[in-house]
């Protein structure tokens, strides 16, 4: 009887030391293979009250501010904010209806933007191209494609896209096929192609960063890391997006090396601009008269016209306004070469490189600038400097052909700053070595 006893008690010891062996095995096991959700308490963040800007007042851009936080902490914040529950309506198609010479120069320059900011991922810069298409078309940002990608490319801080006030343009070299691939894209968002997914944003950011200006916009939607935004209320909305941009494209001396186009651009203008200087030194530039020529308006809202000799630098926005009357949308051009003066659109690229002063009166947008030629009229404000511009001989873009999109990357971001603990988004010797911001 003992020994039963005593027997059963070893074989019921031993089942509990097996049972508390196959826990001890099993239980890490399955916490492993189904880890609990961590949630990460980020830092307290604060962000100035969110402010629907009403339809009478065009939304400030703001500057490139960023809340202070970790990688960590700014992913846990970001996190929280919802996606906006109203519509996301795919933007318009957009098709460029300037010339061939400035259809190369933006293809060119939204080439470059989209490059450089999403790395050689064929959807990331579809996503880059809509949104700067989409600020193309909204009156709180210029009005043609180069002044978009490279809006404050002057400053060393506050430009929009960080890649043309970096260095970025002088650090990295794509490859001939990046560059081709990227170029396809620009040319197919330029002749209709519409990446539906981020709707009419505006804004985008990487998820580990938190910019001040989230708290006034909407979230809308994400594309890998990215979060993409359209400003709150009215300014939102397709209707907002109804301006007509300008056809003719500045060249950008930055993206000579990459481009013929913007290569080509700057040493005619740099020619034509010495020449011109030599004229009038020599007295052979503006015209004899001492009174305005007529002015000749072009399409109802340009007038084109060629100054007096002897007109004073302060006296021409009084002189362009007054000819431009009650227009609530009127551009004045002026030349102190009569030889040179325009008579018709497109400009020949002798007579955007001669032009002497510009005026521009956009009521809807609350918008009035003076522009002058600096070689010709010496201001102490370098701001008021136009950039000389001409139109060139360029080979047709390809045709517009969405290209299939490959494994997604990341995206840089038009608004970013160094985050020393992330990795390199890109991989490979052919994309650029991508620093979030």
């Amino acid at each position: 009887m003992t020994a039963d006893l005593s027997a059963r008690g070893t074989t019921v010891l031993r089942a509990i030391l097996v049972g508390v062996s196959a826990l001890a095995i099993v239980g890490p096991a399955l916490v492993v293979a189904n880890p609990p959700t961590i949630v990460h308490a980020s830092k307290r963040v604060k962000l100035p009250a969110g402010r629907v800007v009403p339809q009478a007042e065009v939304p400030e851009v703001e500057p490139v501010k960023f809340v202070d936080l970790s990688p960590e902490d700014a992913r846990a914040f970001n996190a929280t904010v919802p996606f906006s529950t109203d519509p996301n309506p795919a933007a318009r198609p957009f098709r460029f209806a300037g010339g061939l010479e400035d259809l190369a120069r933006a293809t060119d320059c939204m080439a470059a933007g989209i490059l450089y900011e999403a790395g050689d991922d064929t959807l990331g810069e579809r996503a880059v191209a809509q949104v700067v298409l989409n600020r193309l078309r909204h009156p709180a940002f210029p009005k043609t494609v180069c002044g978009v990608v490279f809006e404050g490319q002057d400053r060393s801080t506050g430009c929009q896209f960080s890649f043309s006030c970096d260095g970025a343009l002088t650090r990295w070299h794509p490859t001939e096929d990046a560059w081709r691939r990227a170029r396809e894209v620009a040319a197919a968002s330029l002749s209709g192609a519409v990446f539906k997914q981020v709707g009419y944003a505006t804004h985008y950011h990487t998820d580990w960063v938190v910019p001040y200006w989230q708290s006034s916009l909407d979230k809308i939607t994400a594309v890998n890391t990215h979060l993409f935004f359209r400003w709150s209320g009215w300014w939102g909305t397709p209707p907002a997006f109804g301006r007509h941009p300008e056809t003719v494209e500045p060249v950008i001396a930055q993206l000579a090396e990459l481009s013929d186009a913007h290569k080509t651009g700057a040493a005619l203008a740099e020619a034509d601009a010495a020449l011109a200087e030599a004229s009038i030194a020599m007295g052979f530039g503006p015209a004899a008269e001492t009174t305005p020529a007529p002015a000749v308006p072009v399409d109802g809202d340009t007038i084109l016209v060629a100054l007096p000799r002897g007109q004073t630098a302060d006296g021409l926005t009084a002189l362009a306004a007054q000819a431009c009357e009650d227009k609530p949308f009127c551009r004045y051009m002026a030349w102190t070469d009569g030889s040179k003066a325009a008579t018709s659109l497109p400009l020949a690229p002798a007579q955007t490189a001669a032009l002497g002063f510009s005026y521009l009166r956009d009521r809807s947008s609350h918008y009035e600038k003076s522009l002058w030629n600096c070689r010709q009229f010496k201001r102490a404000d370098p701001t008021q400097c136009m950039k000389i511009q001409a139109t060139l001989t360029a080979v047709p873009v390809p045709a517009a052909v969405v290209p299939t999109a490959p494994a997604a990357t990341e995206l840089n971001g038009v608004r970013r700053k160094t985050v020393v603990a992330t990795p390199p988004l890109q991989t490979t010797p052919s994309t650029p070595a991508a620093t979030p911001k």
